[in-house]
């Protein structure tokens, strides 16, 4: 039987541009102010440590991207590291992540666009999204490299903006600044409150593993892969800390004015930019953000329909999943399943008052979940399974992985119990179907296929 490939035409760029277009640049605009309030003004230093936390995730990444360059991801690493039915469930409590982002993000994408333009309702916004990504994704992520890196540039000349203006409104003004404050905090500063900052902040980056479900496509050199993880990342935390620590010099508000005013934290960095850099960029920002969403939802889905791809092509879920288009290569029937889950979710949202908190509290618990058996399957393919030897193999295959679970774990702790409960009957679920399904999982072609 000859198993479904999907085409290898992506390039470092490609995944690099997909990459830094789900997280987004200007991820942390709308944690501005929550995380301020929270590290009582070490919004700076709050970034630098939630880079250096997912660092750990994104080494053990890279590892399994090169031993395992597998459109499954961390489905196919805890399949062959730990057991094919651990890989099933983690693979399953992905779906939360990569099924449900995207729907977040399109709902974003038309609550703002509707801010900008009212007369135009939230639900037609977020169903013109869905429709236009969709077929983008379904051309291929190859053809529609162009449109991609355009967005890109967009959402980077406009950041660039606001910081250039913040800059120079900075350096030509006289206020008094404390320009350490940002990186040490004031007088209520502690480090329980800065790691429960980092316990959210560390959301603002989710997206870089999404590179890794691109993997069986890698036109190029095996550590390609590898090295558009560790690049996204790492560009990603100098843009955090840069707009951050601007906006923080910038910002009219204290710590203890935004604790006592929690309905403005959201809105934070927007009126910093609005009231003290420029009304316009203000504006520009905004539709950024909008515009920036749609295409983070486009990779969110992309990335969900290559794990939906893997576990079909496994028989793990419907085999329909693993039907690969002959003219673009890429998984259509997943595709198109991924974009009708996203706008069944969306439509009911955004006829909620409290269907985006609701989507966002679904998110986290899968992808946390996920990173902490990512760390476990690196010691369970390396050291146990190849058997690596040495005082560096100690280091790389054991003491590395564990600290990436240590520093996991107080963030996955700190999520909403109501997303905690959830993340609960999702693997029951989960238990289930892989209950009756546990006899039809086909993983030893991954042993056998040549990349």
């Amino acid at each position: 039987m000859i198993m479904q490939q999907l085409s290898k035409n992506m390039r470092f760029r490609d995944m690099f541009i997909l990459g830094l277009l789900f997280i987004g640049p200007a991820a942390p605009v709308g944690l501005f102010g929550v995380l301020d309030a929270i590290s009582d003004g070490a919004i700076a230093l709050v970034y630098i440590v939630a880079t250096l936390v997912m660092a750990f995730t994104a080494y053990s990444y890279a590892r399994m991207a090169n031993a395992l360059p597998h459109a499954g991801a961390v489905y196919a690493y805890c399949s062959l590291g730990i057991h094919p039915n651990a890989g099933f469930l983690v693979g399953w409590l992905l779906l939360l992540d990569y099924m449900f982002i995207p729907a977040v993000a399109y709902l974003f994408s038309g609550i703002s666009l509707n801010a900008l333009i009212p007369e135009v309702p939230v639900w037609l916004w977020t169903c013109l999204a869905v429709v236009l990504t969709t077929t983008l994704n379904l051309i291929g992520v190859k053809k529609s490299a162009k449109i991609t890196l355009i967005i890109l540039l967009f959402e980077i000349i406009v950041l660039f903006a606001v910081l250039l203006v913040g800059i120079w409104i900075i350096a030509t003004t006289d206020l008094n600044r404390n320009w350490l404050q940002p990186f040490i905090g004031g007088a209520a500063f502690t480090w329980s409150n800065l790691f429960s900052a980092v316990s959210i902040a560390v959301l603002s980056y989710l997206g870089f593993d999404a590179i890794a479900t691109f993997s069986e496509e890698n036109s190029g050199q095996r550590n390609l892969v590898s090295k558009a993880i560790i690049s996204c990342l790492v560009l990603a935390g100098c843009l955090f800390v840069m707009q951050i620590y601007v906006a923080a010099l910038l910002s009219p508000y204290d710590s203890e004015y935004l604790r006592s005013h929690p309905e403005l934290q959201g809105k934070a960095y927007y009126h910093i930019v609005n009231q003290e850099i420029n009304l316009w960029l203000g504006w520009a920002l905004s539709l950024m953000k909008a515009i920036g969403a749609s295409f983070a939802a486009m990779v969110g889905q992309a990335a969900a329909s290559r794990l939906l791809f893997s576990m079909g092509r496994d028989k793990r879920l419907p085999p329909f999943f693993a039907k690969v288009s002959q003219k673009s290569g890429v998984p259509t029937m997943a595709i198109i399943f991924a974009a009708l889950f996203n706008l069944c979710l969306v439509i009911i949202a955004a006829n909620n008052a409290k269907g985006l908190p609701t989507l966002v509290s679904f998110v986290d618990i899968g992808a946390l979940t996920a990173f902490i058996m990512l760390h476990i399957s690196v010691i369970g393919y390396f050291k146990l399974k190849k058997g690596s030897k040495g005082a560096l193999s100690w280091f790389l295959d054991v003491f590395i992985p564990i600290v990436g679970i240590l520093v996991l774990l107080p963030v996955l702790l700190h999520i909403d119990n109501y997303a905690k409960i959830v993340g609960i009957v999702w693997l029951a679920i989960g238990l289930i179907i892989l209950y009756f399904n546990r006899d039809k999982a086909q993983l030893n072609w991954l042993d056998k296929v040549k990349y």
